[in-house]
């Protein structure tokens, strides 16, 4: 049980850092999840279908698309290290330039110019039943939002912990609770830390703190003018992750600060089953074609948008809740990073090595549970960095207490650093370190954080958004077409290709039943309530 001379992380510590246990840390998993619009050399959105050359992306389990045939998604194998992870994204992206004619991936998230709403085109994955649903999901996104909210992209981390050493901590805690749900609230532990903190990450990775005039199609804003064709806020940090990128009103309040998994995915259920009159009026069929899964304040699950997901990889067909229900949290997918226009892939090595620690540092401190005030508090923090993290002197609330942003910054940082130091020890190398070294002149300069750095690049474009990120694209296409995979990755690729387009073939050709028949199946599990309400603490 735990010592009361000793706080919750350095007992935890404690006991990993022996030669028997040290290794579990490497056992973990660590993905990402890159999406990204192609554009022409103008950087202007293109039009055309999702290249043939990249498979199927109903199929294809590397290079998909997310909202939109323009907006690929590249998703790499889980890996215990992450620099592993990155080199398989890099391949992903060299075979990509492979297939591509006349066009490029455009390296921010912040989209580029878009053409009318009706001219951006949605996902197509076929004609099957899970193809389908997947398309008519994204039309009623577009009818909810509009389309060029769906257009902005960012990058997803994916975590996990080994499952020996969750266990190993419930011995030596002396937890009674079967693994699953030991593993599974942990990992929910995790979340309430990450809520807590994630601001930190905003203002030391967001990379968007401008946009061009034209993406927000006469929206109501209080940004300032940089230039005829550019807004931005001085001191922001991620206007992506602000109010005026992919947010919704509807969904304010819909998942309430959770303690429990149980908490968690009851709140989903009853937003996929709330009907939403607003969304009724929409029209559920439009001449026959279905224009969205139902009427209710969420499609499906994933509808809900969330910095951080507790996760679990899903069957054909299957629902996260019921994934979440029958098999407990897997992993946890971060969803607030921004594509680092500076970087090729989006991401690179410091970045993710200062993520791990992070990660870790949230799963093993101290996590008590929480509440709607702090919730609040948490969202009051997290929207004061994303708009003003690098203005000075900028105070964020802990427990309901001022204290700046920096001087709240360097005490995690110093309490991250034995994490750092352990990975370090464990990987024998000191980059966990030189990442957190970094971070801490980021909070000692404001002008080091990729947010100024953005501002800095855009003052060297005449002041448009619009023409640094068109710069940046081109830089990395020619560096990605100047180095085309060898043969063998080549090869790899492509035969994964052809056995993804065979895949979606035989699956439109081999299934069964009408699609009215399949979406209303789909539509009557839309909560998993029988499971939840025998899930077991």
């Amino acid at each position: 049980m735990n010592s009361p001379t000793r706080n919750l992380l350095e007992q935890r510590l404690q006991l990993i850092n022996t030669p028997a246990n040290l290794p579990l840390l490497q056992q973990g998993l660590r993905g990402i999840e890159r999406e990204t619009l192609r554009v022409n050399a103008q950087g202007q959105l293109m039009l055309t279908p999702h290249p043939i050359g990249l498979g199927s992306a109903l199929t294809n389990p590397l290079i998909t698309t997310d909202y939109s045939e323009s907006l690929l998604e590249f998703i790499t194998p889980a890996e215990q290290d992450i620099s592993i992870a990155l080199d398989k994204l890099d391949a992903i992206h060299r075979f990509s330039y492979t297939q591509f004619n006349n066009e490029m991936l455009w390296n921010n998230s912040i989209p580029c110019e878009l053409p009318t709403e009706a001219e951006i085109p949605i996902a197509w994955y076929g004609t099957s039943h899970i193809g389908m649903i997947k398309h008519v999901y994204r039309r009623g996104l577009a009818l909810r939002y509009g389309k060029s909210m769906q257009c902005i992209a960012g990058i997803h981390y994916n975590y996990s912990l080994s499952e020996n050493l969750w266990k190993l901590i419930a011995q030596a805690e002396g937890d009674k609770r079967k693994h699953q749900d030991y593993q599974s609230e942990s990992y929910i532990a995790l979340i309430r830390n990450f809520h807590r903190y994630s601001w930190l990450l905003m203002y030391l990775f967001g990379a968007s703190p401008a946009l061009s005039k034209s993406f927000l199609r006469g929206r109501q804003h209080n940004l300032e003018s940089l230039s005829d064709d550019t807004l931005y806020l001085p001191y922001a940090t991620s206007l992506r992750m602000s109010d005026l990128g992919y947010q919704n009103n509807v969904q304010d309040g819909l998942v309430p600060p959770y303690n429990t998994l149980l908490d968690y995915m009851r709140s989903l259920s009853l937003a996929v089953r709330k009907p939403h009159p607003p969304y009724a009026e929409l029209g559920i069929k439009k001449d026959g074609e279905w224009m969205q899964i139902n009427s209710n304040v969420l499609q499906i699950e994933n509808e809900f948008y969330a910095t951080i997901r507790p996760k679990r990889v899903i069957k054909t067909g299957e629902r996260p809740v019921e994934a979440l229900c029958a098999r407990g949290v897997q992993y946890i997918e971060v969803r607030c990073m921004d594509v680092d226009p500076f970087e090729a892939l989006g991401i690179n090595l410091s970045t993710s090595r200062f993520l791990d620690a992070f990660l870790l540092f949230c799963a093993l401190d101290e996590s008590p549970l929480s509440n709607q005030a702090e919730g609040q508090e948490n969202l009051d923090n997290f929207a004061l960095t994303v708009k003003y993290g690098r203005k000075p002197n900028l105070n964020l609330q802990n427990q309901g207490k001022p204290i700046s942003l920096k001087a709240w910054g360097e005490e995690l940082l110093s309490k991250i650093k034995p994490l750092a130091l352990l990975l370090d020890q464990q990987t024998q190398s000191t980059e966990h370190q030189d990442s957190l070294a970094l971070q801490f002149a980021k909070l000692a300069d404001p002008e080091l954080t990729p947010s100024a750095r953005v501002l800095k690049a855009i003052s060297e474009h005449q002041n448009s958004f619009a023409q640094f990120a068109l710069a940046q694209s081109l830089h990395f296409a020619q560096h990605f077409k100047a180095n085309p995979p060898d043969e063998k990755q080549t090869a790899f690729f492509e035969k994964l290709a052809a056995d993804s387009i065979a895949e979606q073939t035989a699956m439109e050709a081999n299934q069964t039943g009408s699609f009215d028949e399949f979406i209303e199946d789909y539509r009557s599990r839309t909560s998993s309530q029988i499971c939840c309400e025998g899930f077991q603490q």
